[in-house]
């Protein structure tokens, strides 16, 4: 299982939000390129980054930020946070973007999922967060009439081979993730899944492993130092 560390950006600042709360941002860096660069120099084999402001605005916000991520580093980069049409996926990718997570377009407009994975297959991954099963847009301001589970459905009918999990009311509790639910969308054949939200310590990650998730983000509990990334790795390689 992989462990993805996550950069969320406002402002241009690396932060975290306590349960998606735009008001409850806590910084850990006034420069997200050197955060991304202590991640990889400690072993990560992947970066998720979210614009958060673009996430509520609907269109990207932060592009110097994650530019300057994708220079930073040579491990691959994967971005959310108001990727809602066409363009903007583009941008990203030319931005050198490995993979694009569509979140609120996939509730709102699936018809660009399904033109936008035909054309660049599995460097598109949606992205789901959902709040008591019901899926969260906007930024996590809004909620759905839409179940985790019948998106989850209906993306991996689009052709959607990868999906980032998020339990909103885990994220950045540093409580401990929602295993039941993360679970239960593992499916035989199905999209993998990634799992994201509530993660605080290393016995959190090995349990994650065993549901079958292919990985986990990590975010609150790296800049805490609940969970020390290079012990992670380990703990995992050996199956702890």
């Amino acid at each position: 299982m992989e462990i993805i560390p996550a950069i969320d950006l406002k402002d241009g600042k690396c932060v975290r939000l306590y349960q998606g709360d735009f008001d409850q941002a806590t910084v850990y860096g006034d420069d997200p390129s050197v955060v991304a660069q202590r991640w990889f120099e400690q072993g990560a084999t992947r970066l998720h980054i979210v614009d958060l402001d673009g996430a509520k605005a609907g269109r990207s916000t932060n592009t110097d930020a994650v530019r300057a991520i994708v220079q930073a580093v040579s491990t691959p980069v994967q971005l959310g946070g108001g990727l809602r049409d066409e363009q903007a996926v583009e941008a990203a990718l030319d931005l050198g973007i490995d993979r694009v997570i569509l979140g609120t377009a996939a509730v709102n407009d699936p018809a660009l999922v399904d033109r936008m994975v035909a054309r660049f297959g599995e460097h598109v991954i949606v992205g789901i967060d959902a709040r008591d099963g019901w899926v969260a847009t906007s930024g996590w301001t809004e909620l759905s009439r839409v179940r985790a589970s019948e998106l989850l459905a209906q993306m991996a009918r689009l052709g959607v081979k990868r999906i980032i999990y998020t339990d909103i009311a885990r994220d950045g509790t540093l409580t401990e993730p929602n295993y039941t639910a993360t679970a239960e969308l593992v499916q035989r054949g199905g999209p993998a899944i990634i799992a994201s939200g509530g993660i605080a310590q290393i016995e959190h990650l090995t349990r994650l492993a065993t549901t079958g998730v292919e990985a986990a983000i990590v975010g609150r509990a790296l800049y805490t130092g609940a969970i020390d990334l290079p012990a992670a790795l380990a703990a995992l390689r050996r199956g702890a």
